[in-house]
């Protein structure tokens, strides 16, 4: 797939140095590039202290031009807005020419014949961008393919702590696998999820618009299931509302070879090799034991263990091919 993201950081403002966009925008450059296993995922062009608006527009054309499957544009650095629209500023702003407007940026990504366009804002007032209270008509509309994902309302502030951006701070911790699916994907909207339930109500509050059929990973980390043992679900459940009987030789540790009172029937190795499967289900909240709080004592106690919701719709994919 063919995946670019521009990457820019700026801290040399003239009147009012920052100190953490740098540092934000190295090591977002950094985890785009690579999958967590390794594999090549986003080609980065990082961009720290770009000196003029007319560079910087420059650079994002670039980066929405062309037939490509996703442009990723991030910014972090001080944004600002008037009575007519959002900016994010450059280091040769005036009182009358701030920087690069976000309205302008939409257009771009709008425009843009790739297929998918992510905007990635940490700046203040970042949700000014495609805001029908400050833009009208057309101005503010979203194209398909589009996502923007800001740092702030657009009456808000970006907050730096510990020389970072607050909302790039959770914004790594989410690409990490923070944000990840049990498949390992971490999406626009699964960050946005993250961001949003880690910041306080008290605290600046994330935006997220998109307008999209289906999200794309930005990256894949390892799931903490792998794949085949999610598949085993149609094996172990013929149906979505079936309990799977457990019983003690479900249980490793019921065996004449650990030390412990041991229940008839013992440890049988291929119901043991089920049950760690079962666990590692239930750890991710797609299984729950029944009538009993943990795996352990449903085996234990002869119970049984059933689907979530989750479990019931994961269990749906696999049976229709589609995981």
């Amino acid at each position: 797939m063919r995946k670019r993201a521009l990457v820019v950081g700026i801290n040399n403002y003239p009147r009012s140095p920052l100190n953490g966009c740098i540092n934000d925008a190295n090591d977002i450059s950094n985890i785009l590039k690579t999958h967590e296993n390794g594999n090549p995922n986003f080609s980065v062009k990082e961009i720290h202290d770009v000196a003029t608006k007319g560079d910087l527009i420059g650079e994002i054309k670039e980066l929405f031009n062309g037939e490509n499957d996703t442009a990723l544009f991030y910014f972090s650095g001080h944004g600002s807005i008037n009575e007519l629209g959002g900016y994010i500023i450059t280091p040769d702003f005036s009182e009358n020419d701030l920087g690069v407007s976000m309205e302008d940026i939409l257009k771009l990504a709008n425009g843009s014949k790739t297929k998918n366009r992510i905007i990635i804002l940490d700046c203040c007032y970042s949700g000014a961008i495609a805001n029908p209270n400050i833009e009208h008509g057309s101005l503010c509309t979203i194209n398909k393919g589009v996502t923007i994902l800001t740092a702030s309302r657009d009456c808000e502030s970006a907050i730096e702590s510990n020389g970072r951006g607050i909302f790039t701070t959770l914004l790594l911790e989410g690409l990490k696998g923070g944000a990840a699916n049990l498949e390992g994907k971490v999406t626009p909207s699964s960050i946005y999820a993250y961001i949003d339930q880690a910041l306080g109500a008290w605290q600046q509050r994330p935006v997220f618009k998109t307008n999209v059929t289906e999200f794309n990973p930005i990256r894949e980390v390892n799931p903490q299931v792998s794949k085949d043992i999610i598949r085993k679900l149609k094996e172990y459940f013929s149906s979505p509302s079936e309990e799977f009987k457990l019983d003690p030789s479900f249980e490793y540790t019921n065996s004449n070879h650990v030390e412990h009172e041991i229940v008839n029937p013992y440890a049988d190795d291929n119901n043991v090799k089920i049950f760690k499967n079962l666990q590692k289900l239930a750890g991710v909240g797609l299984i729950v034991p029944v009538g009993e709080e943990h795996m352990y004592f449903a085996a234990m106690h002869s119970k049984s263990c059933k689907l979530t919701a989750l479990g019931q719709y994961y269990w749906k994919l696999v049976t229709e091919t589609r995981l």
